[in-house]
């Protein structure tokens, strides 16, 4: 059953990939209008976010962090990510609802696309990973070139969630709000701005659950430490990618039917 959605879903893919580019498309024009910067703001925004943390946190807090200005920024990369992707996917459906009334599409399309919009934005803030990673003199290894596999991963993880939450904000409205609250929690339970070392052990056996931990700190490995992940990291990074989409897959499937009527 599961096998056969997943090809319905890559046959539907191909056959309405135009259209996913389009919607794209429209959101980041959307995003970007009447802006002046457009597409610079996606560079400038984590460079402005990772230089007044950084202030803060090593005059303030007195971080002990090696390079603290890119621990922070791949860090928080990955994590706007997430967090921009999933709200979005979750307001896809009910964004959408008129157009779904009027027009056959797979629904799945929507929260796709806005997940597709997000890691293009995700893409352009790699710029300014980069900048600091020149200015910062970080040294570059071979291992460099594994850099996409932890941005995979996440993406894989993004879409489940948001499928799994445009499922069901769809007939719970509330969610919208709740998903807030959660995102900050986790912004917190994930280490974006502090070492996992000053955590006590038993909250470092539960940080270890964290899937955005375990991704971000595959990307650190790469780009920071310039290490190859561990087979056992790369491993645990799918089994949550693969988790979560089977969750997100499933949810969809039994909800997208009834959707018609709440939007």
């Amino acid at each position: 059953m599961i096998i056969e959605e997943i090809k319905n879903i890559s046959r539907n893919f191909i056959k309405y990939y135009d259209l996913i580019i389009e919607l794209v498309l429209r959101d980041i024009k959307i995003k970007y209008k009447r802006s002046i910067l457009g597409f610079a703001w996606s560079i400038l925004n984590p460079l402005l976010m990772m230089i007044v943390m950084s202030i803060v946190f090593s005059t303030i807090f007195k971080t002990d962090i090696k390079n603290f200005p890119m621990y922070l920024i791949t860090g928080q990369v990955i994590f706007t990510f997430f967090s921009e992707a999933t709200n979005m996917a979750m307001m896809s459906i009910i964004g959408n609802g008129g157009l779904i009334k009027k027009v056959y599409i797979p629904k799945y399309i929507f929260p796709l696309s806005k997940v597709m919009f997000s890691f293009t934005n995700m893409l352009f803030s790699l710029v300014a990973v980069v900048i600091v990673a020149i200015a910062t003199k970080l040294p570059i290894t071979p291992a460099i070139l594994l850099f996409p596999l932890p941005l995979i991963y996440v993406f894989i993880f993004s879409l489940g969630v948001g499928l799994l939450l445009a499922s069901y904000a769809v007939f719970f409205r509330d969610l919208l709000h709740l998903y807030g609250i959660l995102l900050l929690i986790w912004t917190y339970l994930t280490p974006i701005f502090y070492p996992i070392t000053i955590l006590p052990e038993n909250v470092k056996k539960v940080i270890m659950f964290n899937p955005m931990f375990v991704y971000i700190d595959n990307f650190r490995e790469i780009i920071l430490y310039g290490k190859v992940p561990s087979l056992s990291s790369n491993l645990l990074c799918i089994c949550y990618s693969l988790i979560a989409l089977l969750i997100g897959t499933l949810a969809f499937r039994k909800t997208k039917d009834k959707f018609i009527f709440y939007i």
